[in-house]
């Protein structure tokens, strides 16, 4: 796995494959929807979207009025497809292209959302880096929502090997800096016609 090359993995992805092609498109992403408008932020808040690719979940909340979005992938491409799909409104998006093991944030987020690129971290010194940066990223009394497959999920995605989370060890996995509000677990059917089960929740970062 140390000569696992996850951005080559991620622009051959993208370069050949389409949106609705890949077994995590959700063409409504409601259950991102519904944990990011139970915080009952302003439309001003800073979010934050990890891996969020050309992930329609940018769009959705556009239309809702939330005006200070930042979305962060691995792959250029799919950072492309997104900026092409939104035309104009692209510019209103801060686009941050790099791996999440290398992010250095250098602003803090009242939201910090990650559909499915958490579980991708396998090694325990990624982990530890990923929960080292939401730390110091997200604002006290800030979000943090995350969704990864369950035990009962895959094993792998995109033939890579994931590392799936319950509720009692995802929050164990913050609970240094962070308090549960909810967590759900949700079948995703993919556009293959196959269901993958999650595990998200959200926590708040405590001051």
């Amino acid at each position: 796995m140390n000569d696992f090359d996850r951005k080559k993995h991620w622009e051959t992805i993208y370069s050949t494959k389409d949106l609705k092609e890949v077994s995590w498109y959700q063409k409504v992403p409601t259950t991102s929807i519904e944990f990011i408008t139970s915080l009952n932020l302003p439309k001003t808040a800073k979010i934050i979207d990890i891996g969020g690719g050309d992930s329609l979940l940018v769009d959705h909340l556009l239309n809702l009025g939330y005006s200070n979005i930042t979305v962060l992938d691995v792959s250029e491409t799919a950072i492309h497809k997104a900026k092409e799909r939104l035309g104009d409104l692209a510019d209103t998006i801060t686009w941050i292209v790099t791996d999440i093991t290398d992010f250095t944030p250098n602003e803090k987020y009242d939201v910090w959302h990650d559909r499915a690129t958490f579980h991708f971290l396998r090694e325990q010194k990624e982990i530890d880096n990923y929960v080292m940066t939401i730390e110091n990223a997200i604002l006290p009394a800030g979000a943090l929502i995350i969704g990864t497959f369950s035990l009962d999920g895959p094993k792998k995605c995109s033939g890579i090997d994931i590392t799936p989370y319950s509720e009692k060890s995802m929050s164990d996995l913050v609970k240094s800096s962070f308090k549960k509000l909810k967590c759900s677990y949700i079948n995703h059917e993919t556009p293959f016609n196959t269901t993958q089960n999650f595990i998200f929740c959200s926590f708040q970062k405590q001051k």
